[in-house]
Order: structure tokens, then C-alpha cells, then sequence
């Protein structure tokens, strides 16, 4: 998220969002509104002291710059940003790296590349991205898992509690929410009910 996201003082919301279950984070400072320069970067280190302060891992939206200034712990980066091979060199090989797909053959190049986990969809059309792709649905994670593909993958794109168990039955191991979370009245509530989906037997094997 970033702060155009939220309905409430970004701080907040992420403090609110770990103690509901957040386990990850992305600064994702883009839009309409946006945060740019020295404000962007203050409000990322903000954020970032709240991650570490938890022992969640912080990473940067296509923004290599920015993750090498904060030493942040990963970048993210969509299909149309830097190739992720670049973004692995400059990043070293203890840092994390996450890349969108939406196809196999994506996937494929982004595992060759050196990607840690991919973000999969939109499953669902989404609000937060007006340049989004054209949506997925669930078949894409459940294709890429029957090509044998073990990589951690993210289910991205219109999640919210309602419609998260059937990404997860895909084959997802995880799923990226922005307004779910960042735009709820209760953020910490929000949280909790989407990682409740992770505690029980709601995940099909």
C-alpha cells in the first residue's frame, strides 16, 4: 500500500494490519496523489521501522532505487519494469525478489531470472490499478502449478476475505490485498479475517 490507499494515517493502518496477521509488506507509492520525493522516502522509512520493529519483511514496488537507499528487504516489479535478472544483480543474493505473471511462460522466465515467489492474476478485477491487466481468474495459479512449478505464489488482484479461500484452493500460498486491508474501517479486523483463511481447514490440499 502507500497512502492513497488509506483511509486512515498509513502508519496506523499497518500497525493495525500486523496485529491483525499481516505477515509481508509492499510500499507501493503510486498514483494519482501520491507521495513523491523526500516525502515518499520519509514515509517509507516510517513504515519500513514499523516492519522491522514486527520482524515483517519490507520491500519496495519497482523501485530499486529506493530499496538499496532504505536497505530494504526485497523489490517488487510488474512485466513492464526492470528485468528481473538487473534487479537480482543489483540487489545481491540474500535480498528478496518478487515478480508479476500472468502467464506460464511469465512465470517461467521470471523463476530463470531469479524470483523468489511470483504475484499471479488480477484473479479479480481490481480498483487500486488502473493500468491492471485483464483479468485471470484462478485457472492461471492452478496452470502453473500443474507445470510443476514450487515457487511461493501470490494471488494478487481483488482479494478480499470473501473471495480468498478459492485462490488459495488454486494453489496459491499466499494472496496481496491493497483496499481489503488499507481502505477497512477496522484494518486490524480486516487482516485477521483474511489470515484466518491460513489457520484452519479452509485450504483444500
Amino acid at each position: 500500500m502507500g497512502s492513497i490507499n488509506c483511509a486512515r494515517p498509513p502508519e496506523q493502518v499497518l500497525i493495525d494490519a500486523i496485529a491483525g496477521g499481516t505477515t509481508f509488506f509492499q510500499y507501493r507509492e503510486k498514483g494519482t496523489g501520491a507521495l513523491t520525493g523526500s516525502a515518499a522516502v520519509e514515509l517509507a522509512r516510517q513504515l519500513q521501522s514499523i516492519c522491522r520493529a514486527q520482524g515483517v519483511p519490507f520491500i519496495v514496488n519497482d523501485d530499486l532505487e529506493l530499496a538499496l537507499q532504505l536497505d530494504a528487504d526485497g523489490v517488487h516489479i510488474g512485466q513492464e519494469d526492470a528485468p528481473a535478472a538487473l534487479i537480482r544483480q543489483q540487489l545481491g543474493p540474500d535480498k528478496i525478489v518478487g515478480v508479476s505473471a500472468h502467464s506460464l511462460a511469465e512465470a517461467k522466465q521470471a523463476i530463470a531470472d531469479g524470483a523468489d515467489y511470483l504475484g499471479i492474476g488480477p484473479v479479480y478485477p481490481t480498483r487500486s490499478k488502473a493500468d491492471a491487466e485483464p483479468v485471470r481468474g484462478t485457472a492461471i495459479i492452478e496452470q502453473i502449478r500443474a507445470a510443476g512449478i514450487t515457487l511461493p505464489l501470490v494471488g494478487i488482484g481483488g482479494i478480499d476475505a470473501r473471495n480468498a479461500a478459492p485462490v488459495l484452493q488454486a494453489g496459491a500460498d499466499g494472496v496481496a490485498v491493497i483496499s481489503a486491508i488499507a481502505g477497512a474501517l477496522d484494518s486490524r479486523l480486516a487482516a485477521a479475517e483474511l489470515a484466518a483463511l491460513f489457520a484452519g481447514d479452509n485450504i483444500s490440499e
